[in-house]
């Protein structure tokens, strides 16, 4: 992704940090930019903020310092140019809402308090959503019967149906197996590719995503390091952010991380990028 000017940028972070009531933080210091048509994954163990980055970016959680303009605004001023993608759960089986209510949801709640497009306008907007997840086929289907990686679909199309600037994704590969896991991944790099939106991707698992990634942002213990795969996603990197030894292997087009402890000790410096 080759540099663009500040007047471009979808997310623009400096000295960014956020933490906990006591005072620690998940991070600090940090500065990030994304900008049209990139694809930026962050990657780290649970509790190292990537979540609370997501949330943020939305306007639902404060920075403790810095600071955070989505799309050259305020985050909460930026929502309804921004796409969400909440972390997978199946819903209740006696659920009977169809397919295309649940996308049609997204557009609602964007419009709340607008003029409503009429019938036909807002069936067209649903349609184009579902057929660009590739759902048309069980659109009406109920969703509560579809399977994960189809539910998690519909979540996508939800979050597309407004034509977002800014897709936000959290852990949206979580319970799937790896068919639909490169299906969702595949559906998301062709929005970014063909609309040239912004993908902000938090996953514990970068291989499915690996062939779409501009840069990873990884998280860990109050440090963090970014840059282009071939850069974070290496046994120096991840052993100095760790501050423990950690081997990253490549075993033909996979990355096989080995060491990363579970509990990583919290440092206060943050790792600058590679």
């Amino acid at each position: 992704m080759s540099e663009k000017d500040h007047g471009t940028e979808l997310v623009r972070l400096q000295g960014a940090a956020l933490g906990f009531e006591t005072g620690r933080p998940l991070w600090q210091d940090l500065d990030l930019s994304v900008h049209p048509g990139e694809f930026v994954a962050v990657l780290g163990a649970n509790g190292s903020g990537k979540t609370t980055l997501l949330r943020a970016l939305l306007g639902l959680q404060p920075l403790s310092a810095g600071t955070i303009e989505v799309l050259g605004k305020s985050p909460k001023a930026a929502r309804r140019e921004v796409g969400y993608v909440p972390q997978q759960r199946r819903f209740d089986p006696l659920t009977p809402v169809r397919a295309r209510d649940l996308v049609g949801y997204g557009y609602d709640g964007h419009e709340w308090g607008l003029p409503v497009l009429n019938r036909r306008q807002r069936r067209e907007r649903i349609d184009a959503a579902l057929a660009e997840v590739g759902a048309t086929r069980f659109a009406d289907a109920p969703a509560s019967r579809l399977s994960g990686g189809q539910q998690q679909l519909l979540r996508i199309a939800q979050a597309l149906v407004c034509d977002p600037r800014l897709l936000l994704c959290d852990e949206p590969l979580l319970s799937l197996d790896l068919n639909h896991q490169r299906e969702v991944s595949a559906v998301v790099d062709r929005r970014r590719r063909e609309h040239e939106t912004g993908i902000v991707f938090v996953t514990h698992e970068i291989n499915p995503v690996l062939p779409y990634v501009d840069r990873v942002l990884y998280l860990a213990g109050q440090r963090f390091t970014i840059g282009p795969v071939d850069e974070v996603m290496t046994s120096e990197t991840l052993t100095r952010l760790y501050s423990s030894p950690v081997d990253v292997l490549r075993v033909r087009d996979q990355l096989v991380v080995v060491g990363v402890p579970d509990h990583p000790a919290h440092q206060s410096e943050p790792v600058e990028e590679p």
